[in-house]
């Protein structure tokens, strides 16, 4: 079958972009391959100037524009990446760009994008929505319309990602690549496959925004809602890239959002880069579907680091909580003189850190003469978080777990 990009495409857009972008790592994880039980070597796109891997395809669409379309300039809708790509090699080139992006969109990413000169418009809830808007302005201004990922040269650009890991990694037997609009699967598929057709493509949905799996297995999961990787939370699969994904690649894994919290957490914390949620996709799916990777080697796209430092500490703290290593809980007791220092103490003899401690004497269900004391302790994790409250338990204090999600239950005794 023909599709829309060839392997030759791909070579070609290689050469373009090499004066212009960087050839980012690909590196080995040797604690992520512990924890995850396969031989995992990382792409590192976040490495780009503009934190992704979109400058690819964005620097290959725009080296074709001629003289009088630079000289008009260009236009694209983007929720973040591809509109500081497009932003990022517009400036390069001296030809104007206006982004527009979802009122949504983490104000990191607008502020990027404004930084490298772009005239951004925030219009709509939905990249589909900005995508409308971007269209009329290309018609009302005579703008070139750049489009994220349903452009040829655009494929072709995220393609040469798949050239540079088989040149330095020839026996990767998996690639495991996020998919919002398909663009990078499909580039990637269609060059991997040319080199080594035996290699197993995997991609990546976010389950809240299934578009390709409902449009390849013809299934009807609901399609929208409030995810951490935006960056492909794409309703609609592209025109040019299904019919590439449906055929060249091999599986595609949808993972939650705990999955996508908890990857974007281990690469933090066990490979010490920060990772957007749709740049950590390809870990949550070895996180949701092990089996498929177990003693493989398996290579991963982190496609983008441009996630906002609020959010990021947000995930972080979150999966303490997960991992019981930060936890809350309420006493009850006769409000008298020490209570706090008491137990302050005493859980500095079990070797909990104290957070925060807030004091209730107005709640209704205590006693008037009674105090609630709520405590956030750090613990080294879920057995020692069992060893502290059950150790208040005897002491006679009953503590009450006050659980992440607002639920009361009581603390082991």
């Amino acid at each position: 079958m023909t599709y829309a990009v060839s392997p030759d495409d791909v070579r070609a857009a290689a050469r373009t972009i090499a004066p212009h972008v960087l050839r980012t790592p690909l590196v080995a994880a040797p604690r992520l391959s512990a924890l995850l039980g396969a031989r995992l070597s990382l792409k590192l796109e976040t490495m780009q100037p503009t934190g992704a891997f979109k400058e690819r395809g964005a620097a290959n669409r725009l080296a074709a524009l001629d003289e009088e379309e630079r000289a008009r300039g260009v236009v694209a809708m983007s929720a973040g990446n591809h509109a500081q790509a497009v932003a990022y090699h517009a400036a390069r080139l001296g030809t104007p760009a206006t982004i527009v992006m979802p009122e949504g969109t983490p104000l990191v990413k607008v502020e990027n994008t404004r930084s490298h000169g772009a005239r951004v418009v925030l219009f709509g809830e939905t990249v589909a929505e900005a995508e409308t808007e971007a269209r009329r302005l290309a018609e009302a201004q005579s703008l070139v319309f750049v489009h994220p990922y349903d452009d040829a040269r655009v494929i072709a650009g995220q393609g040469t990602i798949a050239l540079e890991m088989l040149e330095e990694a020839p026996d990767l037997e998996l690639l495991v690549v996020p998919i919002g609009g398909g663009g990078l699967a499909s580039g990637m598929a269609v060059a991997a496959k040319a080199i080594r057709p035996q290699i197993r493509v995997v991609g990546v949905e976010a389950r809240l925004y299934p578009s390709f799996r409902n449009a390849i297995h013809g299934e009807t999961l609901p399609v929208g809602g409030a995810t951490l990787a935006e960056g492909i939370a794409v309703k609609r699969p592209g025109g040019l890239t299904l019919p590439i994904v449906r055929d060249l690649v091999d599986e595609i894994v949808l993972v939650n959002e705990p999955e996508i919290e908890r990857a974007v957490n281990l690469c933090a914390t066990h490979q010490r880069i920060m990772v957007e949620g749709a740049g950590a996709a390809g870990i949550a799916a070895m996180l949701a579907r092990p089996e498929l990777f177990h003693g493989r080697d398996v290579g991963v796209v982190i496609c983008g680091g441009n996630i906002d430092p609020r959010i990021l500490a947000s995930v972080m703290v979150r999966e303490l909580e997960r991992d019981e290593r930060i936890v809350s809980f309420r006493i009850y007791s006769y409000d008298r003189p020490g209570l706090l220092g008491r137990v302050a103490s005493r859980l500095g003899e079990l070797g909990a850190n104290i957070l925060e401690v807030s004091h209730g004497r107005l709640y209704l269900d205590v006693p008037a003469k009674g105090v609630t004391v709520d405590v956030t302790i750090e613990t080294r994790g879920a057995a020692h978080t069992a060893e502290v409250l059950a150790a208040l338990a005897r002491d006679g204090y009953a503590p009450t777990r006050i659980d992440p999600r607002g639920l009361s239950t009581m603390a082991p005794s």
